[in-house]
């Protein structure tokens, strides 16, 4: 395989891994948003945690609203 070829599948592998990683932290910011969190911290902790912070908001309960 040449190097230009093995470059060019690296990189079509690598955009395609940000785009599943991106797309994965603003689904977990969506879902901590719908439990009352604040969906911009857990974008970031997605950001860098990835598929374990998804994990995360989704066994931890929704936050209290006082009445």
């Amino acid at each position: 395989m040449s190097s230009e070829l093995l470059f060019a599948v690296t990189m079509n592998d690598t955009f395609s891994y940000s785009v599943g990683w991106g797309s994965l932290s603003l689904i977990t910011a969506g879902l901590a948003q719908g439990k009352g969190r604040s969906g911009l911290v857990w974008f970031f902790l997605s950001m860098f945690l990835g598929p374990l912070a998804t994990f995360f908001v989704v066994i931890l309960n929704p936050v209290k609203k006082d009445a």
